[in-house]
């Protein structure tokens, strides 16, 4: 049985105890991981593991001794409850193995989950799980989490029922982040907001939000859009030692100033421009956004991007001019212009 979409999403969280079996496969070890230890969790409880209900194999072990997996699924366990053996890193040339325990499973026995990398549509596990009678099969894409997968997040942290503002905030988030990444973040907002009966607002959870060479980039262009071309040079000197390179500045410069044109060009003005971008902005960096877009115009961002365009051409041409200096020299041209 092959199950997709809020099928499969309810599967995760309420698995079927009586079906023999589930193969969970993508592309991305790290969503499938977390898929897997969801439904694991779900079938054999927290204590599942300390009493010793679930039973780890790896695909290696099964490879050379294909009895490994018979004997977990028969084993009787001393302390009563549903019992699983998970096998780790499946290929398709184990389909015979995995096919031959699915077949010897009784009611009773534990139930066989099994994980696996991107698998065909004509893969020969898939075909096993997909045409058997009572196990599931279930791929794991590079869709970012939805609303409902957020909210299921936060509640098995403790929090429950947050304002909208910062749910647009948690999918900006989702959307940017890696899986376990986004996952992270969502226990450290739990542990930040541990005994606190305030509600959860952006703030809590941009404080906790991983942070990455982008807040220097911003950094610096920072300092240009307030028109401080006096401090471009340390500001550079710091951003540089970190390994950003002139290229990767230009390039954040200009994804930088589309986004200020954008709101800027909006007919609604700048205040109702920053709420169209996709993806979302919260908070102080929202109100930062509307507030450069105006001081700029949609003329003088014109120009900038212009200016900006050209440097960056100038930067991936056969050009023997020092990379560092051009861009410096932009940015100052940039901050002078920003003070008019």
């Amino acid at each position: 049985m092959k199950l997709t979409g809020a099928a499969a999403t309810a599967y995760f969280r309420k698995p079927d105890p009586d079906h023999s079996g589930l193969l969970i496969f993508g592309a991305d070890p790290m969503r499938v991981a977390a898929k897997r230890q969801e439904v694991i969790a779900a079938l054999v409880g927290p204590q599942g593991e300390e009493e010793m209900r679930l039973t780890r194999i790896n695909a290696a072990d099964l490879r050379k001794d294909a009895a490994l997996l018979d004997d977990a699924i028969k084993a009787q366990g001393f302390f009563p409850g549903h019992r699983v053996a998970f096998v780790e890193g499946v290929a398709d040339g184990m389909a015979a193995t995995i096919g031959a325990a699915l077949t010897d499973w009784k009611p009773g026995d534990a139930q066989i989950v099994v994980t696996a990398g991107q698998l065909s549509a004509k893969s020969a596990l898939r075909k096993l799980f997909e045409g058997h009678r009572n196990a599931v099969a279930i791929g794991i894409y590079d869709d970012p989490p939805t609303v409902a997968d957020i909210e299921h997040a936060l509640a098995q942290v403790g929090i429950t029922q947050p304002d909208r503002d910062v749910m647009d905030a948690l999918m900006g988030l989702a959307q940017s982040l890696e899986p376990g990444d986004f996952r992270q973040t969502v226990e450290k907002v739990s542990l930040y907001k541990y005994a606190d009966p305030k509600p959860l607002t952006v703030a809590d959870v941009m404080a906790n939000a991983p942070q990455s060479a982008e807040v220097d980039v911003d950094d610096v262009l920072a300092v240009v859009s307030r028109g401080q071309a006096d401090q471009l040079g340390p500001v550079l000197r710091n951003l540089y030692a970190q390994g950003v390179t002139p290229v990767a500045l230009c390039i954040g410069a200009m994804r930088h100033f589309r986004r200020l044109h954008t709101v800027a060009s909006d007919p609604g003005g700048p205040a109702a421009g920053v709420g169209r971008l996709r993806p979302p902005v919260f908070g102080p960096r929202r109100d930062k956004i509307a507030r450069e877009a105006g001081q700029w115009g949609r003329d003088r961002l014109e120009q900038a991007l212009t200016t900006l365009t050209d440097v960056d051409l100038t930067l991936r041409s056969a050009n023997t001019a020092p990379q560092g200096a051009l861009m410096e020299r932009t940015l100052i041209r940039l901050a002078m212009m920003a003070r008019r």
